[in-house]
Protein backbone atom coordinates (compact mmCIF):
# COMPACT_ATOMS: atom_id res chain seq x y z
CA UNK A 1 0.00 0.00 0.00
CA UNK A 2 1.06 3.50 -0.72
CA UNK A 3 0.05 6.52 0.89
CA UNK A 4 0.09 10.29 0.72
CA UNK A 5 -1.01 13.32 2.80
CA UNK A 6 -0.69 17.05 3.25
CA UNK A 7 2.38 17.85 5.21
CA UNK A 8 0.02 18.92 8.36
CA UNK A 9 -1.29 15.65 8.85
CA UNK A 10 1.91 13.73 8.16
CA UNK A 11 3.05 16.29 11.63
CA UNK A 12 -0.46 15.78 13.07
CA UNK A 13 -0.36 14.46 16.88
CA UNK A 14 -3.05 14.65 19.44
CA UNK A 15 -2.59 16.81 22.04
CA UNK A 16 -4.91 15.18 23.99
CA UNK A 17 -5.75 16.79 27.32
CA UNK A 18 -3.56 20.05 26.21
CA UNK A 19 -6.20 20.38 23.29
CA UNK A 20 -8.66 23.59 24.18
CA UNK A 21 -11.87 20.95 23.15
CA UNK A 22 -12.49 17.53 22.33
CA UNK A 23 -13.21 14.91 19.70
CA UNK A 24 -15.10 13.00 22.53
CA UNK A 25 -17.99 15.49 22.63
CA UNK A 26 -20.76 16.01 20.51
CA UNK A 27 -20.87 13.10 17.83
CA UNK A 28 -22.94 10.12 17.59
CA UNK A 29 -20.24 7.29 17.45
CA UNK A 30 -20.95 4.19 15.97
CA UNK A 31 -19.00 0.98 16.47
CA UNK A 32 -18.36 -1.92 13.97
CA UNK A 33 -19.41 -5.72 14.65
CA UNK A 34 -15.75 -6.47 15.08
CA UNK A 35 -14.62 -3.90 17.27
CA UNK A 36 -17.36 -4.17 19.54
CA UNK A 37 -16.83 -8.19 20.04
CA UNK A 38 -12.82 -7.40 20.34
CA UNK A 39 -13.66 -5.15 23.20
CA UNK A 40 -15.87 -7.29 25.02
CA UNK A 41 -13.86 -9.69 24.82
CA UNK A 42 -11.24 -7.27 26.63
CA UNK A 43 -13.53 -6.30 29.18
CA UNK A 44 -14.34 -9.29 30.00
CA UNK A 45 -14.14 -10.09 34.02
CA UNK A 46 -13.25 -6.54 34.90
CA UNK A 47 -15.08 -3.89 36.72
CA UNK A 48 -15.54 -2.73 32.68
CA UNK A 49 -17.74 -5.10 31.71
CA UNK A 50 -20.81 -3.88 32.76
CA UNK A 51 -20.14 -0.74 31.99
CA UNK A 52 -19.38 -1.64 28.21
CA UNK A 53 -22.63 -3.70 28.17
CA UNK A 54 -24.45 -0.68 29.59
CA UNK A 55 -23.24 1.92 27.84
CA UNK A 56 -22.48 0.41 24.39
CA UNK A 57 -26.13 0.18 22.81
CA UNK A 58 -27.18 -1.90 19.67
CA UNK A 59 -28.45 1.43 16.54
CA UNK A 60 -31.84 1.92 17.41
CA UNK A 61 -32.15 2.42 13.03
CA UNK A 62 -31.24 -1.99 13.03
CA UNK A 63 -27.68 -1.08 11.12
CA UNK A 64 -25.33 -3.53 11.65
CA UNK A 65 -22.02 -3.88 10.39
CA UNK A 66 -19.64 -0.72 10.65
CA UNK A 67 -22.80 0.71 12.46
CA UNK A 68 -23.91 -1.66 14.51
CA UNK A 69 -23.53 0.11 17.96
CA UNK A 70 -23.70 3.02 19.22
CA UNK A 71 -21.16 4.65 22.24
CA UNK A 72 -23.21 6.22 24.89
CA UNK A 73 -22.82 9.99 26.07
CA UNK A 74 -23.47 11.71 29.19
CA UNK A 75 -25.50 14.47 29.57
CA UNK A 76 -23.40 17.01 29.02
CA UNK A 77 -23.00 15.49 25.18
CA UNK A 78 -19.41 13.70 26.17
CA UNK A 79 -18.66 10.37 25.50
CA UNK A 80 -19.68 8.19 29.04
CA UNK A 81 -16.25 6.39 28.62
CA UNK A 82 -14.08 9.98 28.91
CA UNK A 83 -12.16 10.03 32.22
CA UNK A 84 -11.47 12.70 34.60
CA UNK A 85 -8.45 14.12 32.41
CA UNK A 86 -10.55 14.12 29.30
CA UNK A 87 -9.33 10.99 27.85
CA UNK A 88 -10.21 7.83 26.68
CA UNK A 89 -10.67 4.97 29.22
CA UNK A 90 -11.22 2.13 26.77
CA UNK A 91 -7.87 3.17 25.38
CA UNK A 92 -6.06 3.89 27.77
CA UNK A 93 -6.44 0.23 29.42
CA UNK A 94 -7.35 -1.94 26.43
CA UNK A 95 -5.18 -0.02 23.66
CA UNK A 96 -6.02 1.61 20.13
CA UNK A 97 -7.16 -1.96 18.75
CA UNK A 98 -10.53 -1.77 20.89
CA UNK A 99 -11.53 1.84 19.82
CA UNK A 100 -14.48 2.60 17.42
CA UNK A 101 -12.89 3.23 13.67
CA UNK A 102 -13.92 6.51 13.93
CA UNK A 103 -12.34 7.60 17.32
CA UNK A 104 -9.23 5.66 15.61
CA UNK A 105 -9.48 7.70 12.75
CA UNK A 106 -10.10 10.97 13.82
CA UNK A 107 -9.16 13.81 12.78
CA UNK A 108 -7.80 11.66 9.97
CA UNK A 109 -9.68 11.60 6.61
CA UNK A 110 -8.72 8.66 4.46
CA UNK A 111 -9.43 8.41 1.09
CA UNK A 112 -8.42 5.75 -1.42
CA UNK A 113 -7.60 6.42 -5.26
CA UNK A 114 -7.13 3.42 -7.16
CA UNK A 115 -4.58 1.72 -5.14
CA UNK A 116 -3.54 5.14 -3.56
CA UNK A 117 -4.71 6.19 0.01
CA UNK A 118 -4.81 9.69 0.90
CA UNK A 119 -4.72 10.61 4.23
CA UNK A 120 -6.71 14.42 4.83
CA UNK A 121 -7.75 16.42 7.73
CA UNK A 122 -10.78 16.83 9.81
CA UNK A 123 -10.48 21.24 10.57
CA UNK A 124 -13.12 20.17 13.78
CA UNK A 125 -9.91 19.43 15.42
CA UNK A 126 -8.27 21.88 17.09
CA UNK A 127 -4.30 21.01 16.50
CA UNK A 128 -5.49 20.07 12.70
CA UNK A 129 -6.74 23.72 12.09
CA UNK A 130 -3.91 24.77 14.06
CA UNK A 131 -1.55 23.08 11.76
CA UNK A 132 -3.43 23.84 8.65
CA UNK A 133 -4.13 26.78 8.61
CA UNK A 134 -0.71 28.49 10.37
CA UNK A 135 2.12 26.51 8.35
CA UNK A 136 3.15 28.08 5.27
CA UNK A 137 3.51 24.54 3.42
CA UNK A 138 0.26 22.91 5.02
CA UNK A 139 -0.85 21.58 2.18
CA UNK A 140 2.19 20.09 0.51
CA UNK A 141 1.20 16.50 -0.23
CA UNK A 142 4.03 14.05 0.31
CA UNK A 143 4.49 9.91 1.10
CA UNK A 144 3.44 8.66 4.43
CA UNK A 145 4.56 5.73 6.20
CA UNK A 146 1.43 3.07 6.26
CA UNK A 147 1.44 3.77 9.96
CA UNK A 148 0.76 7.07 9.77
CA UNK A 149 -2.79 5.83 7.65
CA UNK A 150 -4.32 4.37 10.45
CA UNK A 151 -6.56 1.61 9.65
CA UNK A 152 -6.10 1.96 5.51
CA UNK A 153 -9.01 -0.63 5.47
CA UNK A 154 -11.86 1.54 6.64
CA UNK A 155 -10.83 3.95 3.50
CA UNK A 156 -13.89 4.74 1.44
CA UNK A 157 -13.34 4.08 -2.33
CA UNK A 158 -14.45 7.23 -4.64
CA UNK A 159 -12.59 6.66 -7.76
CA UNK A 160 -12.80 2.97 -8.79
CA UNK A 161 -12.58 4.13 -12.30
CA UNK A 162 -15.50 2.24 -13.62
CA UNK A 163 -17.11 4.73 -14.97
CA UNK A 164 -16.57 8.41 -16.78
CA UNK A 165 -16.93 10.44 -13.77
CA UNK A 166 -14.72 8.88 -11.52
CA UNK A 167 -12.22 7.95 -14.36
CA UNK A 168 -11.44 11.18 -14.70
CA UNK A 169 -11.59 12.36 -11.24
CA UNK A 170 -8.12 12.85 -10.32
CA UNK A 171 -7.14 14.83 -13.41
CA UNK A 172 -10.07 17.09 -12.57
CA UNK A 173 -9.65 17.44 -9.31
CA UNK A 174 -5.58 18.35 -9.84
CA UNK A 175 -6.75 20.82 -12.31
CA UNK A 176 -9.06 22.32 -9.45
CA UNK A 177 -6.06 22.51 -7.11
CA UNK A 178 -4.10 24.27 -9.50
CA UNK A 179 -6.62 26.68 -10.08
CA UNK A 180 -7.23 26.93 -6.02
CA UNK A 181 -3.27 27.85 -5.99
CA UNK A 182 -2.74 30.84 -8.55
CA UNK A 183 -1.64 33.05 -6.40
CA UNK A 184 -1.58 36.22 -9.05
CA UNK A 185 -5.50 36.55 -8.89
CA UNK A 186 -7.21 37.44 -5.49
CA UNK A 187 -8.99 34.36 -3.68
CA UNK A 188 -12.79 35.38 -5.01
CA UNK A 189 -11.80 35.17 -8.22
CA UNK A 190 -9.90 31.89 -8.34
CA UNK A 191 -13.36 30.71 -6.44
CA UNK A 192 -15.21 32.63 -9.37
CA UNK A 193 -13.22 30.51 -11.97
CA UNK A 194 -13.49 27.47 -10.23
CA UNK A 195 -17.17 27.59 -10.64
CA UNK A 196 -16.98 28.42 -14.34
CA UNK A 197 -14.80 25.57 -14.76
CA UNK A 198 -17.49 23.61 -13.46
CA UNK A 199 -20.19 24.66 -15.81
CA UNK A 200 -18.26 24.93 -18.69
CA UNK A 201 -17.84 20.76 -17.84
CA UNK A 202 -21.27 20.13 -16.66
CA UNK A 203 -23.26 19.35 -19.34
CA UNK A 204 -20.98 16.62 -20.61
CA UNK A 205 -19.12 15.74 -17.13
CA UNK A 206 -21.43 14.70 -14.61
CA UNK A 207 -22.52 11.21 -12.42
CA UNK A 208 -23.94 9.04 -15.00
CA UNK A 209 -22.64 10.89 -18.02
CA UNK A 210 -22.40 8.54 -21.22
CA UNK A 211 -20.08 11.51 -23.31
CA UNK A 212 -17.22 9.21 -23.33
CA UNK A 213 -18.74 5.95 -24.28
CA UNK A 214 -21.32 4.58 -24.89
CA UNK A 215 -22.46 1.47 -27.10
CA UNK A 216 -25.88 2.67 -27.42
CA UNK A 217 -24.40 6.14 -28.42
CA UNK A 218 -27.22 7.69 -26.63
CA UNK A 219 -26.89 11.51 -26.27
CA UNK A 220 -25.05 12.85 -22.81
CA UNK A 221 -27.92 14.54 -20.27
CA UNK A 222 -26.77 16.33 -17.09
CA UNK A 223 -28.88 15.48 -14.37
CA UNK A 224 -30.97 18.50 -13.59
CA UNK A 225 -30.61 20.63 -16.79
CA UNK A 226 -30.58 20.06 -20.22
CA UNK A 227 -27.34 22.07 -22.18
CA UNK A 228 -29.77 24.23 -23.78
CA UNK A 229 -30.97 25.51 -20.62
CA UNK A 230 -27.44 26.32 -19.27
CA UNK A 231 -26.31 30.29 -18.89
CA UNK A 232 -25.15 32.56 -21.93
CA UNK A 233 -22.33 33.03 -19.22
CA UNK A 234 -20.80 29.26 -20.12
CA UNK A 235 -18.70 31.21 -23.14
CA UNK A 236 -16.96 29.78 -26.04
CA UNK A 237 -15.46 27.08 -24.65
CA UNK A 238 -18.69 25.09 -24.42
CA UNK A 239 -19.13 23.68 -28.17
CA UNK A 240 -20.38 20.49 -28.57
CA UNK A 241 -19.40 17.07 -29.34
CA UNK A 242 -20.38 14.57 -32.19
CA UNK A 243 -24.01 12.58 -31.15
CA UNK A 244 -22.49 8.65 -31.44
CA UNK A 245 -19.95 6.44 -31.42
CA UNK A 246 -16.26 6.28 -30.72
CA UNK A 247 -15.82 9.92 -32.30
CA UNK A 248 -17.74 10.57 -29.23
CA UNK A 249 -15.99 9.31 -27.09
CA UNK A 250 -12.94 10.93 -28.48
CA UNK A 251 -13.96 14.62 -28.55
CA UNK A 252 -15.24 13.97 -25.14
CA UNK A 253 -11.85 13.66 -24.21
CA UNK A 254 -10.55 16.32 -25.74
CA UNK A 255 -13.06 18.44 -24.97
CA UNK A 256 -12.91 17.91 -21.06
CA UNK A 257 -8.22 17.84 -22.05
CA UNK A 258 -9.29 21.46 -23.59
CA UNK A 259 -11.76 23.35 -21.04
CA UNK A 260 -9.09 22.15 -18.26
CA UNK A 261 -6.34 23.53 -20.30
CA UNK A 262 -7.93 26.56 -20.22
CA UNK A 263 -8.28 27.37 -17.01
CA UNK A 264 -4.78 26.81 -16.61
CA UNK A 265 -3.93 30.10 -18.45
CA UNK A 266 -3.01 33.54 -17.14
CA UNK A 267 -5.07 34.93 -19.53
CA UNK A 268 -8.25 33.38 -18.83
CA UNK A 269 -7.96 33.88 -15.12
CA UNK A 270 -7.11 37.48 -15.47
CA UNK A 271 -10.49 37.81 -18.02
CA UNK A 272 -12.22 36.14 -15.40
CA UNK A 273 -11.15 38.68 -12.72
CA UNK A 274 -12.37 41.65 -14.56
CA UNK A 275 -15.68 39.88 -15.14
CA UNK A 276 -15.78 39.48 -10.80
CA UNK A 277 -14.87 42.60 -10.56
CA UNK A 278 -17.15 44.62 -12.94
CA UNK A 279 -19.76 42.61 -11.00
CA UNK A 280 -21.92 44.91 -8.58
CA UNK A 281 -24.63 42.17 -6.38
CA UNK A 282 -25.85 43.60 -2.95
CA UNK A 283 -24.22 41.98 -0.37
CA UNK A 284 -27.20 42.26 2.14
CA UNK A 285 -28.61 38.49 0.61
CA UNK A 286 -25.15 37.15 1.28
CA UNK A 287 -25.31 37.90 5.19
CA UNK A 288 -28.55 36.79 5.46
CA UNK A 289 -27.67 33.37 4.90
CA UNK A 290 -24.57 33.45 6.74
CA UNK A 291 -26.73 34.43 10.00
CA UNK A 292 -29.54 32.01 8.78
CA UNK A 293 -27.02 28.57 8.53
CA UNK A 294 -25.39 29.59 12.10
CA UNK A 295 -28.55 30.58 14.13
CA UNK A 296 -29.75 27.13 12.85
CA UNK A 297 -27.18 25.02 14.16
CA UNK A 298 -27.65 26.83 17.53
CA UNK A 299 -30.85 25.63 18.48
CA UNK A 300 -29.11 22.16 17.96
CA UNK A 301 -26.43 22.01 19.47
CA UNK A 302 -24.98 22.55 22.84
CA UNK A 303 -21.70 22.67 23.29
CA UNK A 304 -20.86 25.95 25.11
CA UNK A 305 -18.10 26.78 23.34
CA UNK A 306 -20.23 26.88 19.89
CA UNK A 307 -22.89 28.49 21.26
CA UNK A 308 -20.42 31.33 23.72
CA UNK A 309 -18.56 32.25 20.24
CA UNK A 310 -21.92 32.41 18.02
CA UNK A 311 -23.57 34.86 20.73
CA UNK A 312 -20.48 36.84 20.46
CA UNK A 313 -20.52 37.09 16.50
CA UNK A 314 -24.54 37.86 16.60
CA UNK A 315 -23.89 40.76 18.72
CA UNK A 316 -21.02 41.96 16.77
CA UNK A 317 -23.05 42.29 13.49
CA UNK A 318 -25.04 44.15 16.22
CA UNK A 319 -27.77 41.50 17.57
CA UNK A 320 -30.08 39.47 16.23
CA UNK A 321 -32.52 41.90 15.03
CA UNK A 322 -30.14 43.64 12.66
CA UNK A 323 -30.89 44.15 9.23
CA UNK A 324 -28.70 41.98 7.07
CA UNK A 325 -27.97 45.10 4.76
CA UNK A 326 -26.72 46.60 7.98
CA UNK A 327 -24.66 43.44 8.92
CA UNK A 328 -23.34 43.47 5.60
CA UNK A 329 -22.09 47.03 6.04
CA UNK A 330 -20.37 46.43 9.25
CA UNK A 331 -18.66 43.11 7.54
CA UNK A 332 -17.58 44.71 4.58
CA UNK A 333 -15.86 47.63 6.58
CA UNK A 334 -14.10 44.44 8.75
CA UNK A 335 -13.26 42.49 5.71
CA UNK A 336 -11.20 46.04 4.15
CA UNK A 337 -9.51 46.83 7.35
CA UNK A 338 -8.62 43.30 8.26
CA UNK A 339 -7.30 43.29 4.53
CA UNK A 340 -4.85 46.23 4.60
CA UNK A 341 -3.56 45.05 7.72
CA UNK A 342 -2.83 41.25 7.52
CA UNK A 343 -4.32 40.06 4.12
CA UNK A 344 -1.99 37.89 3.22
CA UNK A 345 -2.37 35.73 6.44
CA UNK A 346 -6.14 35.47 5.64
CA UNK A 347 -5.62 34.88 2.04
CA UNK A 348 -3.78 31.90 3.74
CA UNK A 349 -6.58 30.66 5.99
CA UNK A 350 -8.69 30.61 3.02
CA UNK A 351 -6.51 29.22 0.49
CA UNK A 352 -5.28 26.50 3.15
CA UNK A 353 -9.16 25.66 3.98
CA UNK A 354 -10.07 25.30 0.49
CA UNK A 355 -7.29 23.61 -0.91
CA UNK A 356 -8.26 20.88 2.13
CA UNK A 357 -12.04 21.04 1.42
CA UNK A 358 -11.07 19.58 -2.12
CA UNK A 359 -8.92 16.79 -0.72
CA UNK A 360 -11.04 16.08 2.59
CA UNK A 361 -14.42 15.96 0.76
CA UNK A 362 -14.11 14.24 -2.70
CA UNK A 363 -15.92 16.33 -5.47
CA UNK A 364 -17.14 12.54 -6.98
CA UNK A 365 -19.48 12.74 -4.01
CA UNK A 366 -21.59 15.36 -4.97
CA UNK A 367 -24.63 15.34 -7.52
CA UNK A 368 -21.85 17.46 -9.76
CA UNK A 369 -18.98 19.08 -10.42
CA UNK A 370 -20.86 22.49 -9.48
CA UNK A 371 -22.48 21.17 -6.58
CA UNK A 372 -19.43 20.81 -5.28
CA UNK A 373 -17.99 24.13 -5.50
CA UNK A 374 -20.69 25.67 -4.58
CA UNK A 375 -20.71 23.76 -1.26
CA UNK A 376 -17.00 24.76 -0.87
CA UNK A 377 -18.05 28.64 -1.10
CA UNK A 378 -20.77 28.00 0.96
CA UNK A 379 -18.70 26.87 4.07
CA UNK A 380 -15.70 29.06 3.10
CA UNK A 381 -18.62 31.58 3.56
CA UNK A 382 -19.81 30.68 6.64
CA UNK A 383 -16.50 30.75 8.21
CA UNK A 384 -15.33 34.52 6.92
CA UNK A 385 -18.70 35.37 8.54
CA UNK A 386 -17.62 34.27 11.89
CA UNK A 387 -14.23 35.00 12.12
CA UNK A 388 -15.03 38.65 10.75
CA UNK A 389 -17.87 38.87 13.65
CA UNK A 390 -15.26 37.38 15.86
CA UNK A 391 -14.31 39.45 19.20
CA UNK A 392 -10.32 39.06 19.29
CA UNK A 393 -10.96 40.15 15.35
CA UNK A 394 -12.82 43.56 16.30
CA UNK A 395 -10.38 43.66 19.27
CA UNK A 396 -7.32 43.95 16.63
CA UNK A 397 -9.03 45.88 14.40
CA UNK A 398 -9.69 48.48 17.01
CA UNK A 399 -5.93 47.95 18.12
CA UNK A 400 -4.09 47.66 15.14
CA UNK A 401 -0.52 46.90 16.38
CA UNK A 402 -2.11 43.74 18.37
CA UNK A 403 0.27 40.53 17.75
CA UNK A 404 -1.05 38.29 14.05
CA UNK A 405 -0.66 35.22 16.99
CA UNK A 406 -4.10 37.44 17.84
CA UNK A 407 -5.53 36.47 14.67
CA UNK A 408 -4.07 33.09 14.23
CA UNK A 409 -5.77 31.99 17.66
CA UNK A 410 -9.08 33.29 16.54
CA UNK A 411 -9.24 31.73 12.76
CA UNK A 412 -8.34 28.52 14.97
CA UNK A 413 -11.58 28.78 16.76
CA UNK A 414 -13.52 29.74 13.71
CA UNK A 415 -12.69 27.80 11.71
CA UNK A 416 -12.50 24.88 14.29
CA UNK A 417 -15.84 25.20 15.66
CA UNK A 418 -17.78 25.98 12.01
CA UNK A 419 -15.89 22.30 11.03
CA UNK A 420 -16.94 20.37 14.18
CA UNK A 421 -20.35 22.16 14.70
CA UNK A 422 -21.75 23.40 10.57
CA UNK A 423 -19.97 22.01 8.05
CA UNK A 424 -21.01 18.50 8.03
CA UNK A 425 -24.67 18.04 10.24
CA UNK A 426 -27.24 16.98 7.94
CA UNK A 427 -29.44 20.04 8.12
CA UNK A 428 -26.54 21.83 6.89
CA UNK A 429 -25.88 20.04 4.22
CA UNK A 430 -29.78 19.66 3.32
CA UNK A 431 -29.48 23.72 3.37
CA UNK A 432 -27.19 24.16 0.89
CA UNK A 433 -28.28 21.66 -1.70
CA UNK A 434 -31.91 23.39 -0.88
CA UNK A 435 -29.65 27.14 -1.33
CA UNK A 436 -28.05 25.45 -4.00
CA UNK A 437 -30.97 24.86 -6.38
CA UNK A 438 -30.66 23.16 -10.09
CA UNK A 439 -29.26 23.99 -12.88
CA UNK A 440 -28.13 27.21 -14.34
CA UNK A 441 -29.65 29.03 -11.10
CA UNK A 442 -26.87 27.14 -9.17
CA UNK A 443 -24.14 29.20 -10.73
CA UNK A 444 -26.20 32.66 -10.26
CA UNK A 445 -26.52 31.82 -6.92
CA UNK A 446 -22.47 30.80 -6.20
CA UNK A 447 -21.89 34.63 -8.01
CA UNK A 448 -23.85 35.89 -4.21
CA UNK A 449 -21.20 33.84 -1.90
CA UNK A 450 -18.38 34.45 -4.46
CA UNK A 451 -18.60 38.55 -4.10
CA UNK A 452 -19.47 37.97 -0.05
CA UNK A 453 -16.08 36.66 0.30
Amino acid sequence: MTASAPRYMARFRCIAEACEDTCCAGLTVPISESRWSLLRQKVEGTPDEARVAALITPNPDGATGQQAGILGKRADGHCAFLDEARLCSLQRRYGEAVLPDGCSVFPRVLTRWGAQVEMSGSLACPETARLCLLAEDALVREPVSEEQALRPQVARQVAAGDDAWTAHADTVREAMLRLLNRREAPFAARLYALGRMALDLGDFYFPGTTAFGSAAGEASQPPSASAASAPEVRGPMADSAPDTGEGRAEAAEARLARVLREYDSPDTLASLHAQLEALELPGGPWAGICAAVLRSREAAVSSPRFLSLMSAVRASYGGADTHPDKAWELHAARRSALESLHGERVHQYFLHHALNHVLRHPFTEAESLLNAVFLLVLRASVVRWVLLGHPAVEALLDAPGTPVAALDAAAVEAFQVVAKHVEQAPSFLDFARGLAGEGPETFARLLILVKGL
